[in-house]
């Protein structure tokens, strides 16, 4: 595993920063983990095989999940933000705008 996730010098960085960074590259890694399972199992004929990408993509959204909760519980202007949009009916380019607004009023 590379260390090219930082873009300034590791050693400048404080260790929240660089554990921060690590749960960015996980969320990543994660995000496309569950978009490879979905390509993969749109084109899998074995229904056996299908289940098990299904599981285990399924998994990986798990994953997903819990790296962005940890990342949205240090950033309390993205958890603002992420519960104005997220499970909201109506215009999504709208609620964004309004999360937005009052992330900036925070």
């Amino acid at each position: 595993m590379g260390f090219d996730q930082y873009h300034e010098p590791p050693q400048e960085l404080s260790q929240p920063v660089r554990t921060f960074a690590r749960m960015i590259q996980s969320l990543i890694e994660e995000a496309e983990a569950i978009d490879w399972y979905e390509q993969r199992i749109h084109v899998e004929k074995d229904r056996e095989a299908k289940k098990i990408m299904q599981h285990a993509q399924q998994e990986e959204f798990i994953h997903f999940a819990m790296d962005l909760e940890f990342l949205l519980r240090k950033k309390k202007e993205w958890r603002i933000v992420v519960k104005n949009v997220l499970f909201k009916e109506g215009d999504i380019i709208k609620n964004a705008e309004k999360a937005e607004d009052k992330a900036e009023g925070a």
